[in-house]
């Protein structure tokens, strides 16, 4: 397929309504806005949650919970899912976002010790806990908090 071959799918184009072009048209006169009202002027608009004057409905429901801009997000990955690399590799947070380990937005990673591991790895991350570090090091492997 090239760029020349490219065709629009039927249906997807129409022509454009031009609306105030007179009664016989369908669309004359008051250009399809009705007589008066709000809408009916030129220029107008409100904000999305306008409720006419109305107490909008977000105003009225109460405000539930914290949220807590200065949070860290970390990424946890357990201690068995790191089996997948080739003895004696290095694992950092860049390899585990490419195999899919640690993915979305996030400030950091910790490595959890549920699992096994059988493999002689270098692990360069975030956070260790106390069991991870205990099995990576017991197998013959290193931990390094970047």
């Amino acid at each position: 397929m090239d760029l020349h071959s490219l065709q629009t799918a039927d249906g997807s184009k129409h022509r454009r309504i031009r609306v105030g072009r007179g009664r016989a048209s369908g669309k004359g006169k008051t250009a399809g806005r009705g007589h008066k009202g709000q809408f009916s002027r030129a220029g107008s608009r409100h904000k999305p949650l306008f409720e006419g004057g109305q107490m909008p409905l977000v105003r009225k429901l109460p405000i539930r919970g914290f949220n807590n801009y200065t949070r860290k997000v970390v990424v946890p990955v357990n201690l068995d899912s790191l089996n997948r690399f080739d003895d004696g590799a290095e694992v950092t947070i860049a390899t585990l976002m490419e195999c899919g380990l640690a993915n979305g937005r996030f400030d950091g990673v910790k490595i959890l010790g549920d699992g096994e591991i059988t493999k002689k790895l270098t692990v360069k991350v975030s956070a260790f806990s106390a069991s991870a570090k205990e099995k990576i090091e017991a197998a013959g492997g290193s931990c390094v908090a970047v």
